[in-house]
């Protein structure tokens, strides 16, 4: 499960609005506002829709020794790290 601080980190890191997150997750935007914001859990399988979509863009998530975090992954379309 991702956090919705790591949700808002990786939208940073990809320059992507709430609103074009929303729409690649086929998530409804209030839906991803309410989680961003801390008030709302989202369903299991909508977190990992979110997830996936960050992942399929190269976002990856880390958790070490109870710290989390996200990173981009350098590929063929991204720039480096």
């Amino acid at each position: 499960m991702i956090s919705a601080p790591q949700t808002r980190a990786a939208r940073g890191l990809l320059n992507w609005s709430q609103r074009e997150l929303a729409s690649r997750a086929n998530v409804a935007p209030r839906t991803l506002a309410l989680f961003e914001q801390g008030k709302r859990l989202p369903y299991e399988r909508t977190v990992e829709r979110i997830r996936s979509v960050f992942e399929e863009a190269g976002v990856a998530f880390v958790e070490d020794g109870g710290s989390t975090g996200v990173l981009l992954r350098k590929g063929p379309s991204q720039g480096s790290v």
